[in-house]
């Protein structure tokens, strides 16, 4: 059978590291019939059946047994053919069948080749290959759900419409250029402006929901910062749902970034715990102070630990003003058990303020419900398709460009050229348009055997 890709046989574990039941080694290439012959023994297994059997190694020994199959090209994952030896999940066991697939000709596939395969061979676009890689790493039941959906082709699906649309609106304007003097009339006749503002308005559509599949992938990362001992790792155990972070009386605790990841409605949100901020001549807490700042720079959101008791006091608006003013804030206003406080959300002197109190965890849901908000996240999986922050940024570039050929419709040739450059951004995302350098990196960060 003939392929897209070279010819080249690649064999990898496919399944964890580690002891289990079963123990599976994908190969792909071409003409994998001898190949299945010279590892069973020389039967010759039905394409797509599961076929009983020894596998043998080069002096006829047996090294395992087990299932063989075989997925002739280019109906396969690949479009190459491909064999599954499925034996037992031991690494000695696998890594003799391993080696004998090597000894048969075959090399140890790249993380992702597989998939990039597929990929190269019209098996998939660009944008399923990725959510292969998404749905072996979603971190929630809502996350998978969406790379499922994406590797099913719902995302790619709505890229393809768009482009197949804005290339039907490219012809309609290049036809005019042969006919300079007529061209706006012509333009105007077909409605070419109407058909631009209805492409925007469903990329609008597009990019909103890419955006809540972004949030499902990527989550949020939530650092926590103020004074010492104002409650930030009381806050982190609550939120946690455990004792993660050491709690005691004695300000400055906490020296180091203590990170923990849960999930809010379906999204990853990773917490940061910091050290307390004040000044100090202690070299480790030091070092723990700026490892604060340097978690603040990458933060979505931070949340402003208040003790309630002593509200925001001098040095904690020397503190907020080395915070980045767009990242957004929350501000905690802790121990309201002990201040009495109502529990609640408030707007005080322009800030968002939230009273609750960490150790009872009275209004622990009222936070979280909140940075699902302050981030965006609308709470709606249903019909959401897993994107990656690539996507949103050829998204934007393509809304960007059909807002200038929106703005210069009137100068032909640049409408022309607008609407090539939004078609170019789209097609990248299902990489019909994608340098080969962003495929590798892509591709690179697959695990091997996928």
């Amino acid at each position: 059978m003939s392929t897209l890709y070279a010819p080249v046989t690649i064999c990898a574990i496919a399944t964890a590291p580690g002891r289990g039941g079963v123990g599976v080694i994908r190969v792909s290439g071409c003409d994998l019939l001898p190949f299945a012959a010279a590892l069973s023994g020389g039967k010759q297994p039905k394409p797509r059946y599961a076929t009983y059997t020894d596998f043998y190694a080069a002096d006829g020994q047996a090294i395992d047994n087990g299932l063989l199959l075989y997925f002739p090209g280019p109906n396969s994952f690949t479009g190459e053919d491909v064999l599954e030896l499925q034996g037992h999940g031991g690494p000695v066991v696998l890594n003799m069948l391993l080696s004998r697939c090597l000894q048969l000709g075959a090399r140890l596939a790249e993380p992702g080749e597989f998939s990039k395969r597929a990929f190269l061979n019209d098996k998939m676009d660009l944008a399923q290959a990725e959510s292969v890689a998404d749905l072996i790493d979603a971190s929630s039941e809502s996350a998978a759900r969406s790379a499922l959906k994406s590797l099913k082709g719902a995302f790619s699906n709505e890229i393809h419409v768009l482009v197949d649309e804005l290339i039907t609106l490219r012809m309609l304007v290049e036809a005019t250029l042969d006919f300079p003097e007529e061209e706006i009339d012509f333009l105007k006749q077909a409605d070419a402006l109407g058909k631009l503002q209805t492409l925007r308005q469903r990329l609008q559509q597009v990019q909103a929901t890419a955006r809540q599949g972004a949030i499902l992938r990527e989550g949020m990362h939530v650092v926590l910062v103020g004074q010492p001992n104002v409650g930030k790792s009381s806050l982190m155990n609550a939120l946690a749902g455990d004792d993660i972070a050491i709690v005691t009386d004695i300000a400055g605790t906490t020296r180091d970034t203590v990170r923990e990841e849960i999930v809010i409605d379906g999204v990853p949100v990773h917490i940061i715990d910091t050290a307390g901020l004040r000044d100090t001549d202690d070299v480790v807490e030091k070092i723990g102070i700026e490892r604060t700042w340097q978690a603040v720079e990458r933060a979505d959101v931070a949340l402003v630990l208040v003790d309630s008791r002593d509200g925001v006091t001098t040095e904690l608006e020397a503190i907020l003003e080395r915070i980045p003013p767009q990242l957004p804030r929350l501000f905690i206003y802790n121990k309201a058990d002990l201040s009495g406080d109502a529990i609640g959300l408030s707007e005080q002197d322009g800030r968002s303020v939230l009273h609750l109190s960490a150790r009872t965890h009275a209004g622990v849901d009222l936070l979280k419900a909140r940075l699902l908000e302050l981030i965006g996240y609308s709470g709606a999986s249903e019909g959401v398709f897993l994107a990656r922050e690539r996507h949103l940024d050829a998204i934007r570039r393509a809304s960007e460009h059909m807002e200038l050929a929106h703005t210069d419709w009137e100068m032909v040739e640049i409408f022309a050229e607008e609407l090539r450059l939004a078609q170019n951004a789209l097609s990248e995302i299902t990489g019909q348009f994608t340098p080969d350098d962003l495929l590798g990196v892509i591709f690179s960060r697959f695990c091997i055997g996928k």
